[in-house]
């Protein structure tokens, strides 16, 4: 097993992180080409993801985060990873993970989300030339110690079967939430504008549905989030915004439209893209206990109001800037990584 100097690595992936919280030309010509592999990738949203995961690699939370474990000796492990590829660099922090425990990282790339990454980590290398045989990208996963793969409720069917008998994670589908009192500001909502709509709601940390009071009054939300309206220009937005439109039209399902979002009333958590579901409830304790149902299926809850619930609860508008240690799935991956050892 290969020692961790914790001081070492918190010193190369702040410096990491510098350099993707301010990128350079060479990485700005490739946040400007991403839209041609991917049309969901425009320069706007990855440049957004690429500074967000710079900001995240600040000194004193990779400080803060990782001299809470027992990590000092390495696990030493190959560990697969099957990345997902819905939003930018949305499979970076497993390979972190995997990296600062001392293990090995087999990188199955999304084809939507292979070209940033492989930038990333060779940035990575250049920092700390240790780190180079650290990684491969892979085509087909084999010779793993253990396995992290992020899919689809489908999907996840054939990594339990696959990859069952080693020690896993394995993530299905989740959706964030957002609970409304009816006394939040013009701010707030505007807040909750990102939680939505940044990435196109195309994350698990998006936004999908409201919990609202009885009678709540959408004007002042519908009034807040108008900054937002301009994501309607974007093509594959736009013609899901039409084709869930008619659906609702066609079936005469009472819906609200301001344009470029939908909200429709409806008790399931997963929203069509440009679609937004909302729930009614009567008191917080009932909003709190629809919340519990769906504990395995929610990512993490938008709110100010006070919770009890083993869902992460973010701010207005911080859905999509989780810090080090908000796991997903509320699972530690590295008290995972760290006893493979």
């Amino acid at each position: 097993m290969s020692k961790i100097n914790i001081t070492d690595t918190v010193s190369t992936f702040s410096e990491l992180g510098n350099k993707l919280a301010a990128p350079d030309a060479q990485l700005m010509e490739l946040i400007e080409t991403e839209r041609q592999y991917n049309a969901w990738f425009t320069p706007e949203s990855v440049l957004n993801a690429v500074t967000a995961t710079g900001r995240m690699l600040n000194r004193a939370d990779l400080e803060q985060w990782l001299t809470k474990y027992d990590i000092t000796q390495g696990s030493d492990k190959n560990v697969g990873l099957v990345l997902a590829g819905n939003i930018p660099l949305v499979g970076f922090h497993d390979v972190l993970c995997v990296l600062v425990t001392g293990n090995r990282a087999l990188i199955k790339a999304s084809s939507q989300d292979a070209r940033l990454i492989k930038y990333v980590l060779n940035l990575l290398v250049k920092l700390d030339s240790s780190y180079a045989d650290k990684f491969s990208f892979v085509e087909r996963l084999e010779g793993f110690d253990a396995i992290i793969a992020t899919g689809s409720n489908n999907t996840s069917r054939y990594f339990e079967y696959y990859f069952g008998k080693v020690p896993n994670i394995i993530r299905k589908n989740r959706n964030s939430i957002a609970l409304l009192t009816g006394n939040e500001t013009t701010e707030q909502l505007a807040a909750l504008g990102h939680d939505i709509f940044d990435y196109f709601g195309l994350g698990c940390r998006n936004v999908s549905k409201l919990l609202v009071p009885d009678g709540y009054d959408f004007n002042l939300f519908f009034e807040s989030i108008e900054p937002f309206a301009p994501i309607i220009n974007h093509h594959k937005y736009n013609n899901n915004y039409d084709y869930n439109k008619s659906i609702y039209l066609v079936n005469r399902d009472e819906h609200l439209d301001n344009g470029f979002l939908l909200l429709k009333q409806d008790t399931r958590l997963t929203s069509p893209l440009a679609c937004l579901f909302y729930e009614t409830y009567t008191d917080l304790p009932s909003a709190q206990y629809l919340l519990l149902q769906q504990t395995e299926s929610l990512q993490c809850i938008v709110t100010t109001a006070p919770l009890q619930t083993a869902n992460q609860v973010v701010d207005f508008g911080q859905s999509q800037h989780p810090q080090l240690w908000d796991y997903a799935d509320g699972v530690d991956t590295i008290e995972f990584l760290s006893k493979l050892g």
